[in-house]
């Protein structure tokens, strides 16, 4: 089984639902059978993560997440960087400070987990937004690899090496139309495909992006469940899919499309209609099943 919960679901600006980043669990029987998952991954960690996580550790089926009064971060196995936006990696500093410094029970033993991301956003990762904060260390300069285990993924002649959870999930990033310098995807930015191996089933989550449905119609129309950010309102040089956008893709594809990353307007009776045509907005601290 595979589960995915939002830790929040709201834009970088919102104040109401924290930010849109997930907890995916891998299980080999599922909760309620197991009192924690067999595996971890987040999906990007940005600046409300930890909240969240002191939230989401106090609901029932997440105890696991909890150390005390305080989060176990050793739990998280693993950080999926969608790309560098603080409300998608600024939880990076606090995680691993409380693995380093406060969870590792000062015998010298301090877990790591596994980050992983395209070549182009690990290095920038550390040189551009997580070096100042995270680089000195008592009597040392420290490099990522001393809070993490890098798994930098290899651009193939289709785009990039999938990477698997529990052996039966497989991840593929794709490029999205988030930020243009110049031209479209000039600046890293991924989405991911979840596959089930097994039975073939596959699940959409489009990251940060602008709309650009021609790009991964077939994705989505093959998917038995999708994930994608949206922008409330209209905006004419827009980073993210318009609600008013994502309203022209086909029904079918509509009807099992949760809409998350959304501002703090979503439950205006303007935005009413996204019940009926969507699957709905998605809902923070829910687990939603992505395969049995």
């Amino acid at each position: 089984m595979l589960t995915l919960t939002f830790l929040g679901v709201g834009s970088a600006f919102a104040k109401r639902n924290l930010h849109a980043n997930a907890l995916i669990e891998s299980w080999q029987n599922g909760p309620p059978a197991q009192s924690e998952p067999d595996d971890t991954l987040l999906l990007d960690f940005g600046g409300t993560g930890p909240l969240a996580l002191h939230q989401l550790k106090a609901k029932p089926g997440f105890e696991y997440l909890a150390r005390g009064s305080i989060v176990d971060y050793n739990r998280i196995r693993r950080i999926f960087i969608t790309h560098q936006h603080a409300d998608h990696i600024g939880g990076l500093e606090e995680l691993s400070f409380m693995n380093v410094f406060a969870l590792s029970g000062g015998g010298g033993k301090v877990f790591k987990p596994q980050i992983i991301s395209s070549m182009n956003i690990l290095v920038n990762l550390w040189d551009t937004s997580l070096k100042g904060g995270m680089s000195p260390m008592p009597g040392r300069y420290a490099l990522l690899q001393d809070y993490f285990f890098i798994l930098a993924l290899r651009s193939t002649a289709g785009g990039y090496e999938p990477f698997q959870m529990a052996k039966q999930y497989e991840f593929e990033i794709f490029p999205t139309d988030h930020i243009r310098i110049e031209r479209k995807y000039d600046w890293p930015s991924y989405g991911v495909c979840i596959s089930d191996t097994q039975t073939g089933e596959s699940v959409f989550f489009s990251g940060d992006t602008r709309f650009d449905f021609d790009s991964y119609r077939e994705r989505m129309t093959a998917a038995k469940m999708n994930f994608h950010d949206t922008q409330l309102d209209d905006d004419p040089a827009p980073v993210h899919a318009l609600l008013s956008e994502l309203r022209t893709m086909p029904d079918d594809v509509k009807k099992k499309t949760y809409l998350y990353h959304y501002g703090d307007t979503w439950d205006q009776p303007e935005n009413d209609f996204v019940a009926d045509e969507f699957a709905g907005f998605a809902k923070p601290h829910h687990r939603y099943v992505l395969f049995e």
